[in-house]
C-alpha cells in the first residue's frame, strides 16, 4: 500500500509530516514519492495543512478540492494544524475529504489510513486523542523533506507567550519542551546519516524549558547549546525564532566558546528574531513588552559580539489600529535596525484570538500597501548587507545541481547555502565550478559577487 504526502505550511510542520512517513513505513506503507505525480500511484493521499492564518488555511483546503477534483475514487485524509483546529466542523463542510487527523498524536495516522483504506472512516471525536510529544519516536531516523544536508530538530512544540494575533496556541497548546538528552540522541542520529546542518527549531526556541514542572522559568537553550557544543564533527547548528522579549544573552558565551574550541563557526550566529512591530502602541496591543530602543539595544549587542552575525525578523502590517504614525515608527525602525533579513505578513483576523474582536480594523489594501513599502526597502537594506561578504572565503552548503546553460563555458552550476542564508527564506549562493561538489556536503567557496540578494561562489 502506498501514500502521498502533500506538505503545507511551516517546517515545524514538516517535522510532523516526516514523523507521520516514519510511521507509516515502519508499519509496511510505502511513499508513493515526493513528485506530484506519484499521487497516481497512492493508496491514500494525505494533505498534512496548515491553520495559521487565513490564506494558508484557503490554501489546504485548495489542495483537498483539487485533489478530489483529479482523483474521485481516491482516499484523501486531511491532516495537521486545519484538522486541529476545525476537528468538529471540518467532516460537516469538507466532505471532499474522507478523514481528518490533528496534531497531537502523529501514531494515529496509521490507524486512520488502515481504516480509511478497509473502507471504514474514522471519526475524529471518537479517537482518544493523546498528546503524542516530539520524543516518542525514534526522530532522527525519519525520512527528511528538506533539502540534502540540512534537516529540522524540533526542540519544543506550543507556546505560552499569548501573542493577540496568534492562533498557534489554539492549535498547539501550551509549551511543551522535549528532554535534553532526547534531542541530543537525534542530533547524532542525523549527523551521523550525514546531516551537515542542524536548524533547532520551535514556535519560541528562546522558551525552551521554561515549562519544566517545579524549576524556575528560565530558559534551558543555553544548557541545551552547550550540550550540543559537547558533539564531535563538523557541522553547523541553527538558531531559528527566538522571541525578542526574553532573548536568552547567555548563548552568545557557548555560541563564541564554541567557536574559539572548534576552531570554526559550528552555532552560528544566525539570529531569527521576530520583531513584528516597533510602535509602542501596536506592540502593546500585540501583548508583546518589548520596544524599539529595547529590540535595538538588543541588536547592538548581539552585533558588538559577533561582528559577522547576521540578523533576520519579519513584521506584521495592518494590525488593528495600526496608524500612519505607527506606520512611521516601524519605517524608522526598520532604517535603524539594519536587519539582513525580513519577511512581512499582513494581519489575519483569527477567531479564538485576542486581536478578533479589536476595533479600528485596518483595511486590506492599506495593509498590502505598507507590506510593499516595508519589502521594497529591505530590498536595498539586504543587498547593501549582503556586499560585506563579498571577498570572504566561507563553507557553502551545497544542495541542488543544476542544468548547464549553453552559454556556461562547459562549468556546471549549482546552489547551496552560506550560514547567513537560512533554508528557504533567505537567498542562495550559485557556485560555477569545472566539477559540480558532492551534493549535502560543506565546499570552501570565496564569494565572488552578489547578484540581487544572492551571492556568486567559486571553488577555493
Amino acid at each position: 500500500m502506498k501514500y502521498f504526502l502533500d506538505p503545507f505550511g511551516c517546517v515545524k510542520n514538516q517535522v510532523d509530516g516526516e514523523n507521520m512517513m516514519a510511521r507509516l513505513n515502519s508499519a509496511g506503507w510505502e511513499s508513493a514519492g515526493a513528485d506530484l505525480a506519484g499521487a497516481d500511484l497512492a493508496d491514500v493521499i494525505i494533505v498534512n495543512s496548515c491553520g495559521f492564518i487565513e490564506s494558508a488555511k484557503q490554501e489546504s483546503i485548495n489542495a483537498v478540492l483539487e485533489w478530489r477534483r483529479l482523483y474521485p475514487d481516491k482516499k484523501i485524509l486531511l491532516a495537521g494544524c486545519l484538522s486541529q483546529r476545525y476537528a468538529k466542523e471540518l467532516p460537516d463542510i469538507l466532505t471532499e475529504a474522507d478523514a481528518f487527523i490533528g496534531v497531537e498524536n502523529p501514531a494515529q495516522i496509521v490507524e486512520a489510513v488502515e481504516k480509511l483504506t478497509a473502507s471504514s472512516l474514522p471519526s475524529p471525536s471518537s479517537v482518544d486523542l493523546k498528546i503524542q510529544h516530539p520524543g516518542s519516536f525514534p526522530p532522527g531516523e525519519r525520512p527528511l523533506l528538506s533539502l540534502p544536508g540540512s534537516a529540522y530538530v524540533k526542540i519544543s512544540d506550543g507556546c505560552n507567550n499569548r501573542c493577540s494575533y496568534c492562533a498557534i496556541p489554539l492549535i498547539r497548546g501550551n509549551l511543551y519542551s522535549r528532554e535534553i538528552p532526547d534531542i541530543l540522541e537525534e542530533c547524532r542520529a542525523l549527523l551521523g546519516r550525514g546531516i551537515r546542518e542542524l536548524c533547532i527549531i520551535g514556535q519560541d526556541i528562546g522558551a525552551f524549558g521554561t515549562d519544566a514542572q517545579g524549576e524556575p522559568a528560565i530558559s534551558k537553550l543555553p544548557e541545551l547549546l552547550e550540550a550540543i557544543s559537547a558533539l564531535k564533527g563538523d557541522f553547523w547548528a541553527r538558531l531559528l525564532y527566538i522571541h525578542p522579549d526574553h532573548f536568552p544573552l547567555k548563548i552568545l558565551d557557548i555560541m563564541e566558546e564554541d567557536t574559539r574550541r572548534a576552531g570554526r563557526m559550528r552555532i552560528l550566529p544566525y539570529f531569527d528574531i521576530p520583531f513584528q512591530h516597533a510602535s509602542p502602541k501596536i506592540l502593546s496591543a500585540m501583548n508583546r513588552r518589548g520596544n524599539a530602543q529595547i529590540y535595538l539595544e538588543l541588536l547592538e549587542t548581539i552585533r558588538s559580539r559577533f561582528p559577522s552575525a547576521v540578523i533576520r525578523s519579519t513584521f506584521l502590517l495592518g494590525f488593528p489600529g495600526e496608524t500612519d504614525e505607527d506606520f512611521s515608527a516601524l519605517l524608522e525602525f526598520q532604517e535603524k535596525a539594519a536587519l539582513d533579513w525580513a519577511g512581512c505578513f499582513t494581519y489575519s483576523r483569527e477567531e479564538g484570538t485576542q486581536a478578533y474582536n479589536m476595533k479600528k480594523r485596518v483595511s486590506l489594501k492599506t495593509a498590502l500597501k505598507r507590506k510593499q513599502i516595508i519589502e521594497e526597502k529591505q530590498i536595498h537594506i539586504t543587498e547593501k548587507n549582503m556586499d560585506r561578504f563579498v571577498g570572504r572565503t566561507l563553507d557553502v552548503l551545497t544542495e541542488e545541481r543544476l542544468e548547464s546553460a549553453g552559454d556556461s563555458g562547459g562549468k556546471d552550476f549549482c546552489l547551496g547555502r552560506l550560514y547567513c542564508q537560512a533554508p528557504d527564506i533567505d537567498g542562495t549562493a550559485v557556485i560555477a565550478a569545472a566539477a559540480v561538489p558532492q551534493m549535502g556536503t560543506f565546499t570552501k567557496c570565496k564569494v565572488i559577487a552578489r547578484r540581487g540578494i544572492d551571492l556568486e561562489v567559486k571553488p577555493v
